[in-house]
């Protein structure tokens, strides 16, 4: 669930949040981790990894606790809002600038509605009905919609048998996810839609961005800074529209709308940043894989969600398909300098940023 969008990374979680590395996305709450001076992070990359797993997994337990207090658009508004003030901040502390040029900005106001203000407050209104639990594992079919999309759009990257086989492979685990033979009972239809579309939406802006804003001359933080900025301001007008404004402000949900966006939007996209630039996309971008996970342990301590068996094994076969559709024959892993020169190359640090 980040919030950030890599170029490099077409699978990026749904957190992201805007042209990146992360979508996928995310800091001290509000910083970049201290450097050791060689352009490595003071706290080891595994713990940052891992911290970034954690809190993208358990933004589907904050927008669920977050829903029962608050409309789910204003859940969104409150999310970027606290997120954009989180990059601001790291903008100011590394003394860099929001983007200029008007065509960027534009580019970045559609990239905003497909990785942030769209698929977040979609997913805002889909735990209305849903488990969390079910949320966090249809995020992590953002690279089956992505396989599904270079198949569709003629992209350059050309789909081999092993990856359309994944492809089909991760929506067999969708439909086991939702129980298909028994009629997807007990799962909201569409509550159920609005999660997939979600995570399609996410596919979409990767490919989006990828293409518009690979070379425009700003750093990651800076396009990821204007991108939540311009999803706050569609956000702030949407939402009234979409939701009365709320008559109270019940404390507990508006803990959660607060950690939502600082740490699952701003926050983990400072991490996301980090570890692009220090490991690489690829295995940054591993924590798509982890999200479900956390993301259905939360669900069921924290919130007490029904676990059948069906879930946590749709969810094996989802990642298997999704791990499938991201393989490259022949690839072999790139080292974490080479990694670093891509990043550079690319002219910041998402992916995602993403998913939730």
């Amino acid at each position: 669930m980040s919030t950030v969008t890599t170029p490099e990374q077409p699978s990026a979680p749904s957190d992201r949040t805007a042209p990146s590395p992360s979508p996928s996305s995310p800091s001290s709450a509000s910083a970049p981790a201290a450097s050791d001076g060689q352009g490595r992070s003071a706290v080891d990359w595994r713990i940052r990894f891992g911290a970034l797993c954690l809190i993208w997994g358990c933004s589907y337990l904050f927008i669920k606790v977050g829903t029962d207090g608050y409309p789910p658009a204003f859940v969104t508004l409150g999310r970027m809002l606290f997120g954009t003030a989180v990059l601001v901040v790291a903008l100011v502390i590394k003394r860099e600038r929001l983007p200029r040029a008007p065509r960027t900005w534009a580019h970045l106001f559609v990239a905003a509605v497909l990785l942030n203000a769209l698929p977040f407050t979609l997913f805002a209104y889909a735990e209305t009905t849903i488990p969390s639990t079910l949320a966090g594992i249809c995020n992590a079919t953002t690279p089956l919609w992505g396989m599904l999309l270079s198949l569709v759009a003629l992209s350059d990257d050309r789909p081999t048998r092993r990856r359309i086989a994944g492809l089909g492979l991760g929506f067999a685990g969708v439909l086991t996810v939702l129980g298909a033979w028994q009629g997807f009972s007990g799962q909201d239809p569409a509550g159920t839609a609005m999660a997939l579309i979600a995570s399609a939406s996410y596919a979409v802006g990767w490919v989006y961005v990828r293409r518009t804003l690979s070379n425009t001359g700003d750093s990651n933080l800076s396009l990821s800074g204007g991108q939540l900025l311009m999803g706050t301001v569609q956000m702030a007008v949407a939402a009234p529209v979409l939701s009365p404004l709320p008559s109270s402000f019940p404390v507990v949900p508006l803990l959660a709308v607060f950690t939502l966006g600082a740490l699952g939007t701003g926050l983990a996209f400072l991490l996301q940043y980090g570890l692009v630039a220090e490991v690489g996309p690829t295995t940054a971008t591993l924590s798509t894989y982890f999200i479900p996970v956390v993301a259905t342990a939360a669900g069921v301590l924290f919130l007490g969600e029904d676990l059948a068996w069906n879930t946590p094994v749709g969810a094996v076969i989802v990642l298997a398909g999704a791990a499938l559709t991201q393989s490259r024959p022949g690839s072999a892993p790139k080292p974490a300098r080479a990694g670093r020169a891509r990043f550079r190359h690319a002219g910041r640090e998402r992916a995602g940023s993403a998913q939730s």
